[in-house]
C-alpha cells in the first residue's frame, strides 16, 4: 500500500498565539489541554541528546504493540521514561493510548496518541509544535477525523541544541524513527507545519510532494481546498521556501515508496478555527477509507 505524508513547515518562529476570537469555543480539556501544555512548554535552551538506536527501536516496537493491549508494551515505554495513559476520547468515543515524554527532558521523546479502535491506517505528524503555532491542535483535529490514526508530536523546540532539535531535518529523534517505521509499512502519513503570512502573501496553503512524486491524494487535497483557500501547488509553480524538499521524513518516505504530501498553512488560517477545520476535513476525505 502506498503511504501518504502530509507536511506543513514554517521557516521562522512566530510570536505567541493569540486567544481564540470566538466566545462560544469551549476551553481546551482532555487531550487538547495536555497536548497544548506540552507544546507550550518546549524551550529552545532545553538540553537535547537524542535517544540511541536501541532506545529508538524499543520505543517504536512498544508503541506498535500498544494496539494489541500488551501490558509489556506499557512497561517498556515507562522504563524508557514515557508516561502512558489509556483512555476514551470524549469527542469521538474511541479508545486511545497517549504516550508522552517530559517536556525539555534530554531524550526529547515527544507526545504520541494512538487510536486503539482499529488497525493503524494513517500517521499525523507535527514536527514543530513549539514554533508552528496551533499545528498541535490541527494535528489532533485530523487524528480525530480519521479512525485508526496515530498522532506524533515532536518533543523538541526546533532550535534546541543548535538546531538538532528540528525534527523535520534530523534523523536521530524518536519522532523520525516512528516516521521511518510507518513509511516502511506503507502507512499513510500526514505531517503539519505552518508559515508566517509574510513569507508567501499570495497563498493560504502550500502543497508539495516533497522528495516524492505527486499522487492522486495530493491532487485531491489541492482540489478540495481550492474552493475556499488560495493554494500554491509546488509541482506547478515556485512556492518559495515552503516546499519541504529536504524534509527527513519525506526522504525516508521516498526511499520506501510511500507518498509525501507537504502542506504549509498560513498563520491567519491557523488562527481561524473554522478555516483549519475545513482543511482537516478535506485531508481526511482525500485519504479515504484505507
Amino acid at each position: 500500500m502506498t503511504g501518504v505524508l502530509v507536511a506543513l513547515p514554517g521557516p521562522a518562529d512566530e510570536p505567541p498565539r493569540s486567544p481564540d476570537p470566538a466566545p462560544d469555543v469551549p476551553p481546551a480539556s482532555g487531550l487538547e489541554a495536555r497536548l497544548g501544555a506540552f507544546a507550550a512548554a518546549l524551550r529552545e535552551d532545553a538540553p537535547y541528546d537524542p535517544p540511541g538506536e536501541r532506545q529508538r527501536r524499543e520505543f517504536v516496537d512498544a508503541l506498535g504493540a500498544l494496539r494489541d493491549g500488551s501490558s509489556e508494551a506499557v512497561d517498556a515505554l515507562e522504563e524508557l521514561g514515557l508516561d502512558v495513559d489509556l483512555g476514551t476520547d470524549a469527542e469521538t468515543g474511541r479508545p486511545y493510548a497517549a504516550v508522552a515524554g517530559k517536556a525539555n527532558a534530554e531524550p526529547g521523546w515527544g507526545f504520541y496518541v494512538v487510536d486503539l479502535s482499529r488497525p493503524a491506517r494513517v500517521a499525523v505528524q507535527v514536527p514543530h509544535p513549539a514554533n508552528d503555532l496551533r499545528t498541535d491542535e490541527i494535528g489532533l483535529g485530523l487524528f480525530r477525523r480519521v479512525p485508526g490514526a496515530v498522532l506524533a508530536v515532536a518533543g523538541t523546540h526546533r532550535r534546541a541544541s543548535l538546531g538538532k532539535g528540528d525534527a523535520s531535518h534530523h534523523k536521530g529523534s524518536a519522532f523520525h524513527a516512528l516516521a521511518e517505521d510507518h513509511a516502511r509499512r506503507g502507512l499513510p502519513q500526514v505531517q503539519l507545519h505552518g508559515f508566517n503570512d509574510a513569507s508567501l502573501p499570495s497563498a493560504d496553503v502550500v502543497l508539495s510532494p516533497g522528495a516524492t512524486d505527486v499522487d492522486d491524494t495530493l491532487e485531491r487535497v489541492a482540489d478540495g481546498l481550492d474552493d475556499d483557500l488560495r493554494v500554491c501547488r509546488a509541482w506547478q509553480r515556485d512556492c518559495g521556501q515552503l516546499e519541504g524538499r529536504r524534509s527527513a521524513q519525506g526522504q525516508v518516505a521516498a526511499e520506501h515508496g510511500s507518498s509525501f504530501v507537504h502542506v504549509e498553512v498560513s498563520r491567519s488560517v491557523r488562527e481561524d478555527r473554522s478555516a483549519w477545520r475545513g482543511i482537516v476535513q478535506v485531508i481526511a476525505d482525500s485519504l479515504g477509507d484505507r
